[in-house]
């Protein structure tokens, strides 16, 4: 098929480069003009694993193509993707003005067979807003499908060709079949098409995120308790995470999550409950928890050091809101250099990949290193905040040697807190129990 997805960043690009990797003629638009011009030079704006080698291969086999003018592909195209942002407003809702300028710009130009694919998250109710927009500017009927994505950032081209499910929201059956068939090269392993109305589509979207995010709030706020009792998280983790009705995925305490979906998607959710009068009592509740997880590990580190952090030197192995991924939005480790810097503490950091991001905030309030045992020289504790996988198996005694004193607070409870005290380590992990 040809194809235009409107909007290069996370989600347009991957979804444009994939299905471009199976045959299809895509053609990704946006306004930033510098952007389309590194796109075309193969610079990819966005760190995601394996994301550059098929942008290159695909664009240079002239299956995948990039400009800003969208009026002059739109014609063309038998699926129009809109992949835009829709970034939280003040009130927490999201703000679909980037969305209507598409709808609008199109209207005149898609052919009578197209069909206009939603991707961006979006409130319940704005695909049938965009149909009857396009309606009213086109003069006809065009079809409009919702198609939420579900990738994880770091994992996002697996995500794609191997969902575990493909979501599209149609208001009649051939939509879903124009949908089907070109989903159809990553449904080999008979994972689920599922088929439904515009607005159930909209709402499993945010329905997922706010289940995981609760997930994480909930275990977060059990390992706070479980360290209060003196029980190890890790031990109650596993002891729930058997019976088959919890599970293990999302069981993981830390730092509390971030990232451009979760505390977005649960807001815009809280959003559309006061819309229609419903109280969101648990969905408050996750997005104060996860507020409040974030404080954790300078509540830790401040309170080692009775409150006086001024000529103390940090250092944070870890600034993205995840691994593999240079993401930085909404992430823990930025909470907690705020705190830091506030209590006049001196900080370096270290992130395989984020730390241009980040510089770009802090300019030279911070010290960046180049490797992770760099930000170890005359500090005066180590923190673990994103969960690289470097980070895992380091050498101890090395750390043990740099550091000032041999202290470690473990955002992510990468290490064993007995084999920490018997290596020497004061060691402090999220709802662990101290080494006896």
């Amino acid at each position: 098929m040809k194809l235009v997805v409107v909007g290069t960043g996370y989600v347009g690009l991957v979804t444009g480069t994939c299905f471009a990797e199976s045959g299809n003629e895509v053609t990704c638009v946006d306004i930033d003009a510098g952007k389309i011009e590194r796109l075309k030079q193969g610079i990819i704006p966005i760190y995601e694993p394996g994301l550059t080698e098929l942008v290159l291969r695909n664009s240079q086999a002239g299956r995948l193509k990039f400009t800003t003018d969208l009026v002059s592909v739109a014609p063309d195209a038998k699926c129009l993707f809109i992949a835009v942002g829709t970034p939280q407003g003040d009130d927490g809702s999201a703000n679909l003005t980037a969305l209507w300028k598409v709808v609008d710009q199109i209207a005149p130009h898609v052919a009578r067979d197209a069909v206009v694919v939603i991707k961006s998250t979006v409130p319940v109710g704005t695909n049938r807003q965009t149909w009857e927009r396009l309606k009213e500017k086109a003069g006809r009927e065009i079809d409009v499908c919702s198609n939420p994505e579900f990738l994880k950032e770091g994992c996002a081209i697996d995500d794609f060709t191997r969902p575990d499910r493909v979501v599209v929201g149609v208001t009649r059956p051939p939509v879903a079949d124009v949908l089907h068939e070109l989903y159809q090269p990553f449904l080999r392993t008979e994972n689920p098409f599922l088929v439904m109305g515009l607005e159930s589509a909209e709402m499993t979207k945010y329905v997922a995120n706010c289940m995981l995010a609760t997930k994480i709030s909930f275990i977060n706020e059990m390992a706070n308790l479980c360290e209060a009792v003196n029980a190890n998280v890790n031990d109650v983790r596993r002891g729930i995470g058997h019976d088959q009705r919890i599970g293990f995925q999302f069981l993981f305490p830390g730092v509390g999550y971030g990232g451009s979906c979760f505390p977005k998607d649960v807001r815009a959710l809280i959003a559309v409950a006061s819309r229609f009068g419903l109280p969101s009592k648990m969905l408050h509740a996750v997005d104060e928890v996860n507020n409040l997880q974030k404080e954790v590990l300078f509540s830790k580190i401040s309170q080692r050091f009775g409150g006086d952090l001024a000529g103390k030197t940090i250092a944070i192995w870890g600034l993205s809101f995840k691994p593999r991924t240079d993401d930085i939005r909404e992430a823990p480790a930025l909470v907690l250099i705020d705190q830091l810097l506030e209590k006049g503490a001196t900080i370096k950091v270290h992130d395989p990949v984020a730390q241009e991001n980040v510089e770009a905030i802090y300019k030279g309030r911070l010290t960046y290193c180049k490797h992770h045992y760099d930000t170890l020289e005359d500090a005066d504790a180590l923190a673990i905040v994103t969960e690289w996988q470097q980070f895992r198996n380091p050498d101890f005694d090395y750390i043990k040697h740099k550091l000032k004193q041999p202290i470690i607070f473990d955002g992510r409870n990468l290490y064993d807190p007995k084999l920490m005290a018997e290596r020497g380590f004061e060691y402090s992990g999220i709802g662990l129990r101290a080494a006896q």
